[in-house]
């Protein structure tokens, strides 16, 4: 995105300011706000039309150069596929960048970067390419964001920052995932190798401290009572919470221990201040 300043209205749009470089560049009339004029500075997305000139609109891509996003194929032919992205024109994905031929409706995650001989914005699927193969600079516990990119024997592979790679491994996923999700996550370990582990859940004591302070809320707004307990399946727990079992029963203890809650097997119960 770019914050440029109108500098000629004309019946088909108006012209902005883009520097000794680019010179005049052309917000069709259909992406004009109303009431822009003159000397207003305007937030557009700059890309090439279907001449190859350097056009602005103020749709909001779904990727911008340098993003990794999961993007759905509008239309392939001799030459490649294209994605549906924002803008009018759909995004270009030649054949050399795909792991496997696209298929018209489906989605896959791709890179949004420059060509480098035509300088057109073009994506690859072919993403590990562009990770960031610098150390990760984390710290056990931070909370980062993840787009969820393909799952593996031992999890879920995921995109960290829209930088760097890590895995989700089975044994920490108590909800469903799919390629593409986008969400919260904690790191569990930089590895030597710079690998990244992740988990769903804050790590430590915090997460079922947190958790009791929402539990103890969650019983108060249901008449005092919830049917789960020390022997319910974490699915079921996961279901109602969005928990691990382990986090559900450290809370859990911690009301317990505050002489807050009665416990049963499958059941447990707000203590009347009465």
């Amino acid at each position: 995105m770019n914050r440029l300043t109108v500098v000629k209205t004309v019946d088909f749009g108006l012209y902005l300011d883009g520097g000794d470089v680019y010179g005049r560049i052309l917000l069709p009339s259909r992406y004009v706000p109303e009431g822009t004029g003159i000397g207003d500075n305007i937030d557009v997305f700059l890309y090439l039309d279907q001449e190859e000139r350097i056009v602005a609109t103020t749709e909001r891509p779904l990727a911008q150069v340098g993003d990794f996003a999961y993007l759905e194929v509008a239309w392939v032919n001799n030459f490649g596929a294209f994605l549906h992205w924002g803008p009018m024109k759909d995004l270009f994905v030649p054949f050399r960048e795909q792991k496997m031929k696209m298929q018209k409706g489906q989605s896959y995650i791709v890179h949004v970067h420059l060509d480098d001989e035509s300088y057109r914005i073009m994506a690859s699927a072919k993403v590990e390419r562009f990770l960031d193969n610098r150390f990760p600079p984390y710290r056990q516990g931070e909370e980062v964001d993840v787009l969820i990119w393909q799952k593996t024997d031992l999890g879920f592979k995921a995109i960290v920052d829209n930088r760097f790679g890590g895995l989700l491994y089975d044994r920490q996923i108590y909800r469903d995932l799919h390629t593409g999700d986008k969400l919260k996550a904690y790191v569990e370990n930089v590895r030597e190798d710079g690998k990244i582990d992740l988990i769903l859940q804050r790590p430590g004591h915090g997460a079922a401290t947190d958790f009791s302070a929402r539990l103890l809320q969650h019983l108060q707004d249901c008449g005092g009572r919830e049917a789960v307990g020390d022997k319910s399946p974490a699915e079921q727990i996961y279901s109602l919470f969005g928990v691990s079992k382990k986090v559900f029963k450290k809370a859990v203890g911690d009301l317990y221990k505050r002489h807050l809650i009665t416990i049963r097997d499958e059941e447990i119960t707000l203590i009347s201040e009465d």
